[in-house]
């Protein structure tokens, strides 16, 4: 039986890897923090798994956590070089985000290259020219074969017993997928070193530094949350102060609620439980008995509309900016404002109009 866990593992050798390739590079001005940073997540990683199999304490996976904020916090983390070419689209000497540009290491492989070197926006031109849309191939394996695993894995079985662990086969799916993805890549692109991948996710993991890490923690956050009883106390809040019997009253309080939340957390999944805890059931279902479904649909929708705004959501709004190399890394949400303010008062509307 395959269970997740050769995932996490997968996960915990790349993040070692790029601390190998970064505390051996010696021009990189952060190298000891970087390594030190990738290098206790990577372990985290493999350690985990003895954690939740109960044969290993927890805490010390606790302190490993503190060490990486201090880390991140007092500035031992980030890329060798915050200065990028002013020629470039979007970019200004100086910027604070993206990865740095081409060093003459770039150029010149050595046993030093830096995790930093990357091709200059004229390759980058050359190639997007040259493979066209055949760039598009490698990002679409991974759904494709995340969906296959997790549709058809449940159904195979080997002398009686299920191939995939029960709730494994959606991470399996991604893994594989995930795997499969870097091999055609590797195949379709030929990079000139087969460490290519690896020194490129190095890249931008610095690129977008601790950031990175927020959707691993904030997955936690609605969990610990909703076992501290917070929704408990933000429904009694929120029902001494809510005008009885208003349902427009409710639906804007829900779903401004679940923006709000959203917005804190980084996560709508994360504020769900909490919302729905404190007006979502006992109000809207059960006092104004409207339909579950569409209620809690329309409530997600509302929450994703605090995630276009903000910074919690790394991968959705900090990432692109990395990516794109923008000189402000709040581009993205700054653009987004008008669209979720207009969606949140529309979604109000149809959960008005539609779930009672």
């Amino acid at each position: 039986m395959i269970t997740s866990e050769w995932l996490y593992w997968l996960i915990g050798a790349f993040f070692i890897a790029v601390a190998v390739f970064i505390v051996t590079d010696t021009s990189h001005a952060k190298r000891l923090g970087n390594a030190a940073f990738w290098g206790i997540l990577g372990v985290s990683f493999f350690y985990g798994t003895f954690v939740a199999a109960k044969t290993a304490p927890s805490w010390v996976l606790g302190i490993a956590v503190l060490v990486m904020v201090a880390l991140a916090g007092l500035g031992f983390t980030g890329t060798t070089s915050r200065t990028r070419v002013a020629s470039i689209p979007g970019a200004g000497t100086g910027a604070e985000t993206g990865p740095a540009e081409p060093t003459a290491a770039a150029t010149k492989p050595s046993a030093s290259t830096s995790v930093l070197a990357t091709t200059s926006p004229d390759e980058r031109a050359a190639f997007a020219t040259r493979f066209g849309n055949r760039l598009f191939i490698p990002a679409l394996v991974v759904p494709v074969v995340a969906v296959l695993v997790a549709t058809l894995g449940p159904l195979v079985s080997i002398g009686g017993e299920p191939l995939l662990a029960e709730g494994s086969a959606t991470l399996t799916g991604l893994g594989i997928g995930s795997v499969l993805a870097v091999v055609v890549a590797v195949f379709v692109l030929r990079p000139p070193r087969i460490a290519t991948p690896i020194r490129e996710g190095g890249r931008l993991l610095q690129a977008i530094g601790w950031a990175a890490l927020l959707p691993q923690m904030l997955s936690t956050l609605g969990i610990v949350f909703t076992q501290a009883g917070v929704g408990d106390a933000v429904g009694t809040i929120i029902k001494s102060i809510l005008p009885g019997g208003s349902l427009i009253a409710a639906v804007v309080v829900y779903c401004l609620g679940m923006a709000l939340f959203t917005i804190i957390m980084g996560n709508a999944f994360a504020a769900f439980p909490i919302m729905t805890a404190a007006i979502g059931w006992p109000v809207l279902v059960q006092g104004f008995d409207g339909n579950p479904a569409a209620i809690f649909a329309i409530g997600m929708l509302a929450g994703f509309c605090g995630t276009l705004v903000t910074p919690m959501a790394a991968n959705f709004n900090l990432v692109p900016a990395a990516l794109l190399e923008m000189r402000d890394k709040y581009g993205p949400i700054k653009a987004q404002i008008p669209t979720a303010a207009i969606l949140l008062v529309v979604n109000m509307g149809v959960m008005y109009l539609v779930a009672f």
